[in-house]
């Protein structure tokens, strides 16, 4: 392994360190008086020197700007008015420039190169104390939901072990009430499900195994089975029949408008755009991510409602996206944080530069949303992440496939990515909620998305697919248990592309690795299909097909891990009874007495987190990508008004 560390030429500004400094000096610690961030490698394989010479000038590099240095070195280095760290991606987190830059060495014709790992070196000057260190460390430098600082050779990083099959089952026929109780709360189950889930074994005579477990928790989490929203409601001896159902479903379905294309049926709302267009919108919170890993989640929300769009009918082209993030106010005092929770200017810049790098990466312009200050949002934060496309109107129903079609995946490869986040975002935010969370928190890249986009349209306009899906929360469990549900699935999952190696039937099965889509594909349509992937350099995988029987069946290794009736699965899960009571607002009587000048009312609410310009915030999002922006977000004399 060699390591390749890239910094600016010394006459060069580096405006990451200035701005490392700022949110330094914003911390109020004045001790540490310059920085510099530099750009590291970590390049696996035998690779000769005049190789590591060429992948430095023409991949990592711009000479312009650049100097570089071949060798390892000191991984944390102390000595007087100096404090280098290292930080890079936790094992099994997405290492989101890896791909990019694999790629541009194979380009090169270096074939010799294995692995890639990345990682940014901070180095620090001044005298400030230990205390003050780890505070920069902990708030500003280090997520430790995924990322880590470098203490040894990394050498552990790029080898995973293999993995060994065996099967897993789970007693829960002759558990005791604590037994039980125990693997409800390890899967998010509430008593009166895993009561339904023993006896719906009970009666098949055997044990479920471990996958059969994970694939109940996460269809009937609250983020994928919706249970508060199904619930049966006793208001004031009133029952009230789900409050969705009862409320705007209804409400829609008797207006019957008929530029409602598509509502409440698919992965997004569909409506008539005009006789030949139509309109796919979808907003979608991404809170519980974004409140331990911000810049991640806020990435994963925005990847997330755009493969919603593209998985909608038979695919629509994203054209903007949009968010409202709701969190604490920027300035509140340290002292007044909740334990375990990130500081609300952390996660606003986080949540900011993720939504606009993985849309700026995608293309995809980002038209002014809204921001909303509070400090009842400080331990749990709002962010919306949106997402408008146009299709075909006769692209705007949802497909459907038929026995012996195809199980395809297209895009991105499966890793240990977000492994329980259906089940850690239906679960409440506590103390221990970022160490809990190791696992369950995804990385996206956007360029391995936009490949995927690229690659469905053109399979679209050649009717390659019968239905489409993506592959959100819950991974491949969600999208092929929930388009299988009318029909049945059986699912070779050793045939799914890995990242690396070492991942067990679970973890392959309920992974929510992004950049991935599921497709129906008729049998002679996969060799196209697969040909358009490769031009569009992304994949397509045959891991299954369709069946008539309604069951979920997966195998690995051509050994049976899962047999699942899908009436069970989605229709099995028991329906919450709750009572609902109304607790009116206590709001105090408005007082009108003119206490000071207007003056001094005027500049207190201008100078309101709510009230003052956003300006900052919009300047630092691409909306004219595309060119499809009529109005812009900004305007007045100088552009800079709402």
């Amino acid at each position: 392994m060699q390591r390749v560390e890239v910094r600016l030429k010394p006459h060069l500004s580096d405006a990451r360190g200035k701005g490392l400094i700022k949110d330094i000096a914003d911390l109020g610690i004045s001790s540490i008086t310059a920085a510099q961030i530099h750009d590291v490698y970590y390049i696996q394989g035998n690779v000769s020197f005049d190789d590591m010479v060429t992948i430095c000038q023409n991949a990592l590099t711009d000479s312009i700007i650049h100097n570089y240095h071949i060798g390892l070195t000191d991984y944390q280095q102390t000595a007087d008015n100096y404090q280098t760290y290292e930080v890079t991606y936790n094992p099994g987190v997405t290492d989101p420039i890896e791909e990019s830059v694999l790629k541009a060495i194979f380009d090169l014709g270096i074939r010799s190169v294995t692995g890639i790992k990345t990682a940014t070196r901070y180095e620090l000057y001044g005298s400030p104390s230990d205390a003050e260190l780890q505070i920069v460390r902990s708030r500003l430098l280090v997520n430790p939901t995924v990322q880590h600082i470098v203490t040894h050779q990394m050498t552990d990083n790029f080898t995973a072990p293999e993995y060994t099959f065996k099967l897993k089952t789970i007693e829960i026929l002759s558990a005791k009430s604590a037994q039980l109780t125990k693997i409800a709360a390890e899967l998010g189950f509430s008593e009166p499900e895993i009561v339904a889930i023993t006896n719906y074994f009970r009666k098949l005579g055997r044990n479920p195994t471990d996958v059969e477990l994970e694939t109940l928790a996460q269809t009937w989490s609250e983020h994928c089975g919706h249970k508060t929203f199904k619930a049966r409601y006793d208001f004031n001896e009133t029952i009230i029949d789900g409050l969705l159902k009862s409320t705007i479903m209804r409400a829609t379905q008797e207006l019957d408008k008929p530029w409602c294309l598509s509502v409440f049926k698919d992965n997004a709302g569909v409506i008539s755009f005009d006789e030949n267009w139509a309109l796919a919108f979808k907003v979608e919170t991404h809170n519980h991510p974004s409140a331990i890993e911000p810049y991640g989640g806020a990435a994963t929300g925005v990847g997330g409602v755009v493969r919603d769009v593209l998985g909608t009918g038979l695919a629509a082209k994203p054209i903007a996206n949009t968010d409202v993030f709701c969190l604490g106010e920027p300035d509140l005092p340290y002292e007044k944080l909740p334990e375990g929770t990130l500081h609300p200017r952390r996660i606003l810049k986080g949540v900011r530069s993720g939504v606009a790098d993985y849309g700026n990466r995608l293309g995809i312009p980002t038209v002014n949303g809204a921001i909303c200050f509070d400090n009842r949002y400080t331990a749990n934060p709002l962010v919306y992440c949106g997402t408008v496309g146009i299709m075909p109107r006769n692209a705007a129903k949802m497909g459907q496939q038929k026995p012996g079609d195809m199980v395809v995946v297209v895009g991105g490869k499966t890793g240990r990515d977000g492994i329980h986040g259906v089940t850690f975002a239906s679960a409440e935010l506590n103390v221990s909620s970022t160490e809990e969370s190791q696992s369950s928190v995804q990385i996206g890249n956007a360029i391995a998305e936009k490949k995927v986009i690229d690659a469905i349209l053109k399979a679209r306009e050649k009717k390659l697919f019968s239905r489409i899906t993506d592959c959100g929360g819950g991974g491949l469990s969600s999208a092929i248990g929930e388009m299988a549900e009318n029909t049945g699935a059986k699912v070779y999952l050793d045939k799914v592309p890995l990242k690396y190696s070492g991942l067990s039937y679970s973890e392959i099965w309920i992974s929510e690795s992004q950049e991935r889509m599921l497709l129906a594909v008729p049998p002679e349509c996969v060799d196209e299909l697969k040909q358009i992937c490769k031009t569009e350099d992304t994949e397509a995988t045959v891991i299954g097909e369709f069946t008539s029987d309604r069951r979920l069946t997966l195998y690995y290794q051509e050994k049976q891990v899962c047999s699942l009736d899908m009436d069970f699965l989605h229709n099995g899960l028991p329906r919450l009874e709750l009572k609902a009571v109304f607790r009116p607002s206590e709001q105090p009587n408005p007082s009108f007495k003119q206490n000071e000048d207007l003056g001094t009312c005027l500049e207190k609410v201008l100078s309101s987190w709510n009230t003052c310009s956003k300006e900052w915030v919009i300047r630092q999002y691409d909306h004219e990508v595309q060119g499809g922006s009529v109005l812009k977000p900004l305007g007045g004399a100088n552009n800079d008004g709402p």
